[in-house]
């Protein structure tokens, strides 16, 4: 087991170390740097603030040394300033990563909620009314595209009906768990997690069915055990297995993956400052941002690997 972690360890060191040098390694590729730290009109830059930003930038030195010199910031915390307002980068990431953050886990608890509870239903259900209804929301939630989504949840929960607000997180002196803040999160969270949700679904009864066919819940129901210990205390705890060791990897997606979704609801997360950071070709802003979405699914897909040595007994014993 802790080789099996150890393992797990340096190869997510490695992955993100192979991320920082292709991130500035595209940085670089994109121009000089100097031309993007040039006002508007102003290329004409003077002498001395062309030596300014070459000796704040590293730009003087070799390029190996500029990626070392670059990265050594980055571990630090120092993640550069924005190009228009000269603004740390690493307080834009704190005033937004909350927002994202809250998105990202909302849209997990729905997707479990709803996808989980349904796999067992159509499992347990097989060749049902329930199965087939359970088993076609989860083709579409899979086939439907997440910016078709959101615009269809816009358009009927939003403008027809008038049920739900559209746009923005909502007040920013409100309670986090008042309904003038959550009714804001509603549509975003189950615009971004009803595909994941279709996908929660189909693994769980997959993963229920071939459980429920196993030799030691057939025991089970030949000694009398009632069905819903069968179902909740033999079945599901090992179709569990499978489910589990992905949703890290699922939660991941919701905080990397928001860029779409926190657009079209102009939700104020780093979805939303990344596509501002590329209008406007912010490179600092837009590596930081780039680098920390890799950082945050290299760390849960850690997790997952950690609750998969844990959970799965061939591995807990190697």
């Amino acid at each position: 087991m802790r080789r099996y972690l150890a393992r797990r360890f340096i190869f997510s060191i490695v992955t993100l170390l192979a991320a920082t040098m292709l991130v500035f390694g595209l940085s670089r590729a994109a121009g000089d740097p100097l031309l993007l730290y040039a006002k508007p009109g102003g290329y004409g830059m003077s002498a001395e603030r062309v030596q300014q930003l070459e000796e704040k930038l590293g730009l003087d030195k070799p390029l190996v040394v500029q990626y070392l010199v670059w990265l050594g910031r980055i571990l630090t915390g120092d993640l550069g300033e924005t190009i228009v307002a000269e603004t740390p980068v690493s307080r834009l990431l704190q005033d937004r990563i909350g927002a994202t953050l809250q998105l990202g886990f909302a849209s997990f608890a729905f997707a479990i909620v709803l996808g989980v509870p349904l796999g067992v239903l159509s499992a347990v259900r097989r060749g049902s009314v329930w199965d087939y209804a359970a088993r076609a929301l989860a083709i579409a939630g899979q086939a439907a595209p997440t910016f078709w989504v959101a615009i269809m949840a816009i358009l009927l929960f939003g403008v027809n009906l008038g049920w739900l607000p559209v746009g923005t997180a909502g007040p920013p002196d409100a309670h986090p768990l008042s309904w003038e803040k959550l009714k804001y999160l509603i549509l975003p969270s189950v615009t971004l997690g009803w595909g994941p949700a279709a996908a929660f679904l189909r693994l769980t009864r997959s993963s229920m069915l071939d459980v429920m066919d196993a030799e030691y819940v057939k025991l089970a129901r030949a000694k009398g055990v009632s069905s819903r210990a069968v179902i909740w205390k033999h079945a599901f705890r090992n179709a569990i297995l499978q489910p589990l060791t992905v949703a890290a990897i699922t939660l991941a997606g919701f905080i990397t993956g928001a860029v779409v979704v926190e657009r079209i609801f102009a939700w104020p997360g780093i979805g939303q400052l990344t596509i501002e950071a590329v209008w406007i070709n912010d490179f600092p802003t837009l590596t930081s941002t780039v680098l920390l979405f890799t950082a945050v699914f290299v760390l849960l897909n850690f997790v997952a690997d950690m609750a998969y040595g844990y959970l799965n007994p061939v591995i807990r014993y190697d």
